[in-house]
């Protein structure tokens, strides 16, 4: 493995113009680096429902997608200048209602403005505390992935074979950062993640990028793989996990686990934290796409005339499938990821702490 020394793409397939957000299309990538233009937060509410932007993309665009609103409302008065604003937050909260991260940038944005110490801010004022705000949690949603990406790195061995499903982007890229940095070398294998096959064309080329050369496997494969030893680890991402343990994440992660279980392989999840607004799993609203995306693949019809499709998008591991959750605090057993908020903030410490 050589390591390249640059950024990849998708650490940075969000950017703010002066009149817009621009937004990179993952549905095309790696073949094509085109960029869709949004002018108005509505824009890149639809954006973000179409499948332009995946994985922690969505919490990039709707900290942007708030500047824009911020932008829309500048020659309102006050009191309608927020309600714009909050509107525009609602609607991106919408958007992909199972991942709780768009949900909580909106959040930090109105918190630091008109849900806090500036409920009067109108015009220029506010567009300028909101675009503070947003960044100020995109800069922080970063170190998180930073932090947690150092923990999850720490429980892989030197010249461990990893087995990904659908995850790229920040959490990936922080994770292969930090064992760079430890001087482990890794081995990846890469589900290709049906219907929008994003691990074969963000995660495995995110890999390459970084100076590996990781193999694709269909979704299918996972249990053969794992059960001719082909991974020593499984390592994930998470849309959402619960108070009590539950993972949710894009679905086949409960295949994915099942299989890690059954053949004596630990599986890793990484997140930020646990949603302290989710008790349970049944507090969390399953994404259920409609069945006709499951038909096509890269927008040709892969599917018989008269076949109907079914996409839940999300699937929820019970905590006793998990070896570890690793957030920006350390690695916690799930039955146990509630001590995340009762363990120091993040350190910066290469070393993750074993909790129960």
């Amino acid at each position: 493995m050589k390591t390249t020394g640059r950024r990849p793409v998708l650490a940075d397939s969000v950017r703010i113009t002066d009149d817009a957000v621009e937004i990179l299309d993952r549905r095309v990538y790696p073949f094509e680096h085109r960029w869709v233009r949004c002018a108005t937060s509505e824009d890149v509410a639809v954006a973000i429902e179409r499948m332009v932007t995946q994985s922690t993309g969505p919490s990039f665009a709707a900290t942007a997608g708030m500047i824009l609103a911020a932008r829309e409302a500048r020659d309102e008065p006050p009191v309608l200048a927020a309600a714009r604003l909050r509107g525009a937050g609602d609607r991106l909260i919408t958007t992909r209602p199972t991942n709780n991260h768009i949900r909580d940038a909106v959040h930090a944005v109105l918190a630091a403005t008109v849900d806090g110490p500036l409920p009067e801010a109108s015009g220029e004022e506010l567009v300028e505390a909101v675009t503070r705000a947003a960044t100020e949690h995109d800069a922080a949603y970063r170190a998180s992935s930073a932090a947690l990406g150092r923990h999850a790195a720490a429980l892989l061995e030197d010249g461990a074979r990893v087995l990904t499903h659908c995850w790229a982007d920040t959490y990936l890229i922080a994770t292969v950062e930090a064992a760079q940095q430890a001087g482990k070398r890794l081995e990846f294998v890469c589900t290709e993640t049906r219907p929008y096959l994003q691990g074969a064309r963000l995660t495995a080329p995110t890999l390459v990028e970084m100076g590996y050369r990781p193999t694709l496997i269909t979704d299918g494969m996972v249990a053969s793989v794992l059960a001719d030893g082909l991974a020593d680890v499984a390592l994930t991402a998470a849309d959402r996990v619960t108070m009590d343990g539950h993972v949710v994440n894009k679905v086949g992660t409960l295949g994915v686990a099942l299989a890690a279980r059954a053949f004596d392989v630990p599986y890793y999840v990484v997140i930020p934290a646990p949603d302290p607004r989710a008790p349970g799993i049944g507090d969390v609203v399953i994404e259920r796409r409609d069945g006709d995306e499951v038909l096509h693949v890269l927008g040709r019809r892969t599917a018989g005339e008269g076949v109907t499709g079914h996409y839940p998008a999300f699937d929820a591991t019970p905590p006793h499938l998990v070896t570890r959750i690793v957030t920006e605090r350390g690695a916690f057993s799930a039955e146990r990821v509630s001590e995340h908020f009762e363990a120091p903030e993040r350190s910066g410490a290469s070393e993750c702490s074993e909790n129960g």
